[in-house]
Order: C-alpha cells, then sequence, then structure tokens
C-alpha cells in the first residue's frame, strides 16, 4: 500500500465529513433564518398592530368628514397593511433576545 494513497484517502474523507458537515451547518443557518423571519413577522405584527388599534381608539371620529362603515373597513386594511411593513423594517431590532428564548425553548423539546 502506498502512503501517499493512503493520505490521500484520509485526505478525502475528511475534506467530505468537512463537506457534509458544512451543508448540515447551512440547512440549520436557513432554517434558523425562516424561522427568526416568522417569528419576526409575527411577533411584529402582533406589536404594531396593537399599537394601531390603541392608537385609532384614542381619536374620535370627525363631525363632517367621517366614511362611514366603508372608512372603517379600509382604515382597519390600512393599519393591517401598516403593521406588516413596520414590522419588516423594525421588528428584528426588538425581537432579537424573545427569538433567544424562544430558540432555546424549541432546542430543549423532545424530538420524535
Amino acid at each position: 500500500m502506498n502512503v501517499n494513497s493512503l493520505g490521500f484517502t484520509q485526505a478525502q474523507q475528511a475534506a467530505s465529513a468537512a463537506d457534509v458537515s458544512s451543508a448540515a451547518n447551512g440547512a440549520k443557518l436557513a432554517k434558523d433564518k425562516k424561522t427568526r423571519e416568522a417569528f419576526d413577522a409575527f411577533v411584529g405584527q402582533t406589536f404594531y398592530g396593537q399599537m394601531l388599534k390603541a392608537l385609532r381608539s384614542t381619536v374620535d371620529k370627525p363631525a363632517y368628514f367621517h366614511g362611514g362603515r366603508a372608512e372603517e373597513v379600509f382604515q382597519t386594511q390600512l393599519d393591517q397593511m401598516l403593521a406588516e411593513n413596520m414590522s419588516k423594517n423594525n421588528a428584528h431590532t426588538f425581537t432579537g433576545a424573545m427569538f433567544e428564548q424562544f430558540k432555546a425553548g424549541l432546542d430543549n423539546l423532545p424530538r420524535q
């Protein structure tokens, strides 16, 4: 048996093990990224949606320029779109600690 071929085979096995490990890490990072995006969207939309709802409840209807039920329906849709956009742009700034606790809880779940 040639020593050079043995070294090459071991190097090949080490490289393939590293490739498998990096692929597993890449898949885990992609899964973590998707989980983080979904978490940010949920928490952000909940937070901003409740904030906008509370802000709207403090303002009375105008005496002359209120659009009736149609305005209320479209105002709700506008608030939903605003909450989605604010969540997409800003939720990651305040959900970091919450996500880490959420992720730790996921890691402690029993595997099936």
